[in-house]
């Protein structure tokens, strides 16, 4: 199994497999509009900028699942994003990324890279590198920025 056997939900609530994604490196994060770690954007989107000519894709995932720190409506992330940070790397409709009802998604996953502190994410702005085969390679704290992943995206993008 890969990340490229998994359905994901548009913000427009339209589904789509993460097989339309195959042959490309995905940085996919659990993102939220008021959170601490949210100026991240701005390091998501350059890295989405400089490297998506090469095959290069951020995938955004919002949940509220921490202190509520995402809107209500899904206009008003997409909003937000756009506005505040010239996002254009997708961005999904807002899912549950632990407990009862984790999206497929993040349950795969968390299982293949389960972090520090077991497979449970802890916060937003945790994130995940898939390679080109769509298998998990690493998986980056909230506290990572954006620009310390550049390494390991340039060397993916060479070894391929």
């Amino acid at each position: 199994m890969s990340v490229y056997d998994l359905q994901v939900e548009k913000s427009n609530g339209e589904m789509e497999s993460l097989s339309e994604h195959k042959g490309q490196i995905l940085l996919i994060v659990n993102t939220a509009s008021k959170c601490g770690f949210t100026p991240q954007f701005e390091g998501l989107q350059k890295l989405y900028e400089t490297y998506k000519d090469e095959g290069f894709k951020v995938l955004g995932f919002p949940s509220d699942q921490f202190m509520n720190q995402e809107f209500e409506q899904q206009e008003e992330i997409l909003e937000f994003c756009q506005t505040n940070y010239g996002v254009t790397f997708p961005v999904y409709k807002k899912i549950d990324v632990k407990g009862d009802h984790k999206a497929p998604l993040f349950k795969y996953l968390t299982e293949e890279k389960k972090g520090l502190l077991g497979g449970e994410i802890k916060w937003n702005f945790t994130k995940f590198l898939v390679d080109r085969n769509g298998n998990v390679v690493e998986r980056y704290s909230p506290q990572t920025k954006p620009e310390k992943i550049e390494e390991d995206i340039k060397a993916l993008i060479k070894g391929s």
